[in-house]
């Protein structure tokens, strides 16, 4: 299928590994110019070289979305692009126990605001022009309450909420804004929830990782590709009448309506 995305441009945040490196792949193999944004530096420069070494190149950009100004510096930069994939930021898994005000603000800093800054830079430019896809990759903990996961977990129910809000009104104006909830997907991050599993319970880490696997009915993880397949087709034009979906990727996990 030809997803009509040659000649387009995107960007993506979060863009130097896991899923938002696998969203900056599959964008430039169906022809867009894409810009990532990530933080760290180093970590752009080695998404760089690992992507060079597969005939493919995407232009980098080290901001931090935090802060509401670089963000918006970096956008002055950039332009308004055809497509945003927002993938930058992920609240940090915390045991009840351990969880304070300073936590469920930083979990509202590096996930909510990081989307909601990307997002503010681009969506009027966007409608004015008459034409924009945003995708967001959000995370299924948005939807189950998980102990270790409270600040995060409001964090994404925040970005549901607000996408699907955003969706409605610039619908007329030719903007689509659509969410994707992995549930567990073999990233860095399962690494950083599985410590906080294992303090919280005092439980060995494979344990814990194959008791995980089991719940999920497809039996194992999703990969980062996999996500990206997503997400390339609603920010493509094949998906032109696709505006406020959440669509859920976790194996059957959640198996809900």
């Amino acid at each position: 299928m030809d997803l009509q995305l040659s000649g387009k441009t995107a960007v993506v945040t979060g863009a130097s590994k896991g899923i938002g490196l696998a969203c900056v792949e599959a964008l430039t193999r169906e022809g867009a110019t894409v810009v990532g944004i990530s933080r760290d530096t180093g970590n752009l420069a080695k998404a760089q070289e690992d992507l060079a070494a597969k005939g493919l190149s995407f232009r980098a950009e080290a901001v931090d979305l935090t802060d509401p100004g670089a963000t918006r510096a970096a956008f002055e930069r950039i332009g308004v692009p055809d497509i945003l994939v927002n993938c930058a930021g992920a609240a940090r898994r915390t045991p009840v126990d351990e969880l304070d005000s300073a936590a469920l603000h930083a979990a509202m800093e590096a996930k909510y605001f990081t989307y909601m800054h990307a997002t503010e830079a681009v969506i009027r430019g966007m409608a004015e022009r008459g034409s924009g896809a945003i995708v967001n990759i959000v995370g299924q903990g948005g939807r189950a309450a998980n102990p270790l996961h409270i600040g995060g977990g409001a964090a994404n129910a925040a970005l549901m909420l607000a996408s699907v809000g955003y969706a409605k009104a610039y619908a007329g104006q030719g903007v689509r804004v659509n969410v994707i909830n992995p549930g567990m997907t073999r990233t860095g991050r399962v690494d950083e929830g599985l410590e906080a599993a294992v303090r919280a319970t005092g439980r060995p880490k494979d344990e814990l990782l194959a008791e995980m696997t089991s719940e999920i009915p497809m039996g194992r993880a999703g990969e980062p590709a996999e996500v990206a397949d997503v997400a390339v087709f609603l920010a493509s034009p094949r998906a032109g009448y696709v505006t406020a979906s959440i669509i859920t990727m976790d194996g059957a996990t959640t198996a809900g309506i």
